[in-house]
């Protein structure tokens, strides 16, 4: 671990323009780290952060994490990549890039300055699962050829990089395996279930579920999420991950369209169309071991979390 010489820890945070990077920016600050936020906007955006810009301890970049980065920190949360299907399938070899050479590159970093670095993975790791729900013992079913591999099969492989820096460097890592999250600051088109949802039912529009809606998805607020990492980065180094963490309530997708139609007094009506390939049809964590190591478990119920990431996009809109 980095020396520190009496300042306050300085935390590197790629994709810190994005959805969950600005909320974890935002916390990190809070708790009086100096906080370095790169981006390259290729999905975040400036207007995440615009309000942390003149905070004395917060720094932003505009860098691309598939080229080395030489700064000093004590920390590095590595979250850069495109996380929605819309936008990782849009240059699916960059995505693949953005995994797997962003991953080296801030691995790279982390050894030349002796940083613990914590990697954002994702449940996608498991693909299709043939176990519900999901541990973290799981080796997943992943389609390595398919127009989702992409982004599955390269945070798996970052994944495999984290570990054998581990083994081979003895770098200290955190590899977290996320589900689900929602909350204000997704980017409004975005592909997602929850931004696609509350932005059809905010203009009217018909609400659109695949297949007959029976498939489940876990949903964590991302404030819950954000705090998972925190705790996790600071659990002793014999606790690489990897760990799962979302909220194991489960929900249809029907159940959830109707939800929000409800919460925005909408006249959207529900309609159908084919599944898209590769999407999985049960998604949930099981988060025993993040109970455990943690003490952590979701705080926010779905109910609260929508009606706060509605008020967000209804904000938006104007």
């Amino acid at each position: 671990m980095s020396v520190h010489y009496g300042y306050d820890k300085r935390v590197l945070v790629t994709g810190g323009a994005g959805f969950l990077g600005s909320h974890l920016c935002e916390k990190l600050l809070a708790q009086g780290c100096d906080v370095l936020c790169v981006d390259n906007y290729f999905t975040g955006s400036k207007s995440n952060i615009v309000h942390l810009l003149d905070h004395p301890r917060f720094e932003l970049m505009r860098h691309d994490v598939t080229f080395p980065l030489y700064v000093e920190v004590d920390e590095i949360y590595n979250l850069a990549c495109p996380a929605s299907p819309i936008h990782y399938q849009h240059d699916p070899v960059q995505t693949t890039k953005t995994s797997v050479h962003g991953a080296i590159n801030m691995l790279g970093l982390a050894k030349r300055v002796g940083a613990r670095i914590l990697q954002a993975s994702t449940s996608e790791v498991y693909g299709d699962p043939t176990i519900h729900p999901q541990p973290e013992e799981y080796w997943g079913n992943v389609n390595p050829i398919g127009p989702r591999s992409c982004y599955d099969e390269g945070k798996r492989c970052a994944e495999t990089l984290f570990f054998d820096y581990h083994r081979q460097h003895k770098l200290e890592i955190k590899v977290v395996r996320i589900f689900n999250t929602y909350g204000p600051r997704m980017h409004p088109q975005d592909g997602r279930v929850v931004s696609n949802f509350i932005m059809q039912a905010l203009r009217g529009e018909s609400i659109t579920v695949y297949g007959d809606g029976g498939q489940t998805r876990s949903f964590c607020y991302v404030d819950d999420l954000v705090d998972g990492f925190i705790r996790f980065m600071a659990t002793p180094a014999e606790y690489p991950g990897p760990l799962n963490l979302g909220n194991p309530g489960e929900f249809t997708i029907l159940e959830l369209a109707e939800r929000i139609i409800r919460l925005t007094n909408s006249s959207s009506k529900i309609i159908h169309k084919p599944l898209p390939q590769d999407d999985p049809k049960q998604r949930k964590p099981d988060i025993s071991k993040a109970q455990a190591l943690l003490d952590w478990a979701p705080q926010i119920p779905l109910e609260e979390g929508l009606s706060r990431t509605i008020n967000y996009f209804t904000a938006l809109a104007r």
